[in-house]
């Protein structure tokens, strides 16, 4: 230092000023170092939950392209989606058709072209294809497993084989990212899965977004003596349930279903062998269920198996009390209750009940749509913020 600074300077000062002095020269000399190269792998983007929430994080992580550079990779090649990727995001669809073998060459041949420095992928046939298709490359997969595997593949013709090969490939994944704590507790017991692989993120709620289409007008009136349950009409869903717990409960109000699926004309037959055909809509798969959602009176979740319900958590966003099967897995941990033998028990937002059991499920309706209401509705609404939508790309980000 000349005498003329010395006065201003002690000599911790001067260092830390050379230092910064420096690092600003090199910053305006040396280029940026470059974004993550993620490829996101998923089966399409027909109507669903972990396709909603895989559209939900591209577009969020995708907000800081310095970061990350992302690109798509669509397995099949679907003529309708029900969710849109946001503009300039690159997409390759593979159309394996739903083949495994083809999901898993076609992944690889697209690995070898892009080189990602990561792929993260959502849905049992995307992992399976994104960890083989990674072999020998020296990448990362990071997979997010977004059903109780246990469960899920219980039962099928190629359950036993399906089992077999997510015991063989799951354990290589770099990380697991799993949708809740009863799904990553399954990974670890039935499929060898070392604790440290796993992290539980659960499915981010736009409780801001789901609020605004809440607003808008439904596609068909809606009381606050209504219940509601939504998703596909196959056999894990179960909403047969929903149908009987109607016919014992002891309440004026109608079932509407929001869903489309192959059990839609088993289930209008069983509605009218209960004598229900006028109370229950079947009303398929519409645009904004939100709006439907807000202004009837409870939510019933009827399933044998969940990874995280996104539509129980949606309907408490905007109020509903909700009854729910204690099914593995996310019910319980989401109401934040146990059974303990019992065949229903009120927790944070609403009810849970012993899976297939209409008649717990018919006295827990009748006990939410009565006076105690609004007491669970304003419990789901807290219950819901938890969930925030900031909390999970944060934390998929750092993953």
């Amino acid at each position: 230092m000349g005498h003329g600074l010395a006065h201003l300077f002690n000599r911790t000062d001067a260092a830390r000023w050379l230092g910064c002095t420096f690092s600003r020269f090199l910053r305006g000399r040396m280029p940026s170092p470059s974004p993550l190269r993620a490829l996101f792998v998923i089966n399409s983007l027909v109507g669903g939950g972990a396709e909603r929430v895989f559209t939900t994080l591209v577009e969020q992580l995708s907000r800081r392209p310095e970061d990350i550079a992302i690109t798509v990779a669509l397995l099949d090649n679907e003529a309708e989606e029900a969710y849109r990727l946001p503009a300039g995001i690159p997409i390759e669809r593979l159309n394996t058709r739903g083949g495994l073998l083809r999901s898993i060459t076609q992944t690889r041949k697209l690995v070898r072209r892009l080189r990602p420095d990561v792929t993260l992928s959502f849905l049992t046939r995307a992992n399976v294809a994104a960890i083989v298709a990674l072999r020998g490359t020296g990448a990362p997969a990071v997979i997010s497993e977004r059903v109780n595997t246990t469960a899920h593949l219980r039962t099928g013709r190629l359950a036993f084989l399906s089992r077999l090969l997510i015991r063989n490939t799951y354990p290589t994944a770099r990380q697991i990212i799993a949708v809740s704590q009863g799904v990553a507790s399954t990974l670890e017991s039935d499929f060898d899965v070392e604790p440290q692989r796993i992290s539980v993120i659960y499915n981010p709620v736009d409780v801001d977004g789901i609020r605004d289409l809440a607003a808008r007008d439904p596609a068909f009136p809606v009381t606050r003596a209504d219940f509601v349950t939504m998703g596909r009409l196959v056999d894990n869903k179960n909403t047969a349930l929903a149908i009987r717990a109607l016919a014992q409960a002891r309440t004026g109000g109608n079932l509407i279903v929001l869903g489309e699926g192959p059990l839609r004309e088993d289930l209008g037959a069983l509605a009218a062998s209960l004598g229900l055909a006028d109370r229950v809509r079947f009303a398929g798969f519409i645009a904004n269920p939100h709006a439907v959602l807000a202004r009837a009176g409870c939510y019933l979740l009827t399933s044998n198996a969940e990874g995280f319900p996104n539509a129980m958590m949606e309907a408490m966003a905007v109020g509903l009390p909700v009854v729910a099967t204690d099914c593995p897995s996310g019910p319980a941990e989401i109401l934040q209750v146990e059974l303990d033998g019992a065949p229903h028990a009120f927790g944070a937002g609403g009810a849970l009940v012993a899976m297939d059991d209409d008649a717990a499920m018919a006295r827990c309706m009748t006990e939410l749509i009565g006076p105690r209401r609004e007491t669970f509705s304003a419990a789901a609404v807290r219950r819901a913020a938890t969930f925030s939508v900031e909390s999970a790309v944060e934390r998929f980000r750092a993953a």
